[in-house]
């Protein structure tokens, strides 16, 4: 079975996020940026490095998602007594208690959806790191676009600081060494994107194809 075989990537006009004004794209080098003719408003950039960085941090953000999966997150003392919780510990606890649709909704999007992100990232980039053509191209990158709202680890994070506030107030609760691989998975992860230049993906696509 033959995947990918007449792939295609256009993107001959862009239209200003901030006045609307169409601009036909033209073809810049690393470390280049484009900006609007009239509002000045930042439209593309071209990153130097910008496939190896991107893989770079999702390789680091990996390595941090398997961290932040082997220790507690927090850890609760009171009255003597000391209990650990880990990553995945939120979904269980809703499951338990009833709410299983809660459960798998945090379930996804604490650890399916984070992981998925990483690991599409990888089999897109590391294939063409080692001049090879990935799997499926087009499929791995509209599926990332579709994962992306469902990775939610900010909120998750953002969760975690308030229990760890509100908890402070009647028991010892001390930070485990996954809260901190989650926040450091987190951030590679947001490098991973910000630094993944699609133009420059769908060049070197065609370099290899050809």
């Amino acid at each position: 079975m033959e995947i990918d075989k007449d792939f295609s990537y256009t993107e001959a006009l862009v239209a200003c996020p901030e006045c609307d004004l169409i601009h036909s794209v033209p073809k810049i080098r690393e470390g280049e940026q484009g900006r609007c003719i009239r509002c000045g408003a930042l439209l593309f950039v071209r990153h130097k490095n910008s496939l190896n960085r991107s893989l770079a941090f999702a390789l680091t953000g990996l390595m941090f998602f398997i961290l932040a999966n082997m220790f507690p997150l927090l850890t609760f003392q009171l009255e003597g007594q000391s209990e650990s919780n880990r990553l995945i510990d939120g979904a269980i606890a809703f499951w338990n208690a009833g709410y299983w649709e809660l459960g798998i909704v945090v379930f996804i999007s604490s650890v399916v959806a984070p992981l998925a992100v990483l690991l599409v990232l990888i089999t897109l980039l590391l294939p063409m790191q080692l001049n090879r053509f990935p799997f499926s191209p087009q499929f791995q990158i509209r599926l990332l676009t579709h994962l992306k709202p469902w990775a939610m680890s900010e909120i998750f994070i953002l969760g975690i600081i308030v229990a760890f506030v509100k908890l402070q107030d009647f028991a010892d609760v001390s930070v485990g060494l996954s809260l901190i691989a989650f926040v450091l998975m987190v951030v590679a992860t947001v490098m991973a994107y910000l630094t993944l230049d699609e133009s420059a993906l769908w060049s070197r696509l065609k370099e290899i194809r050809t």
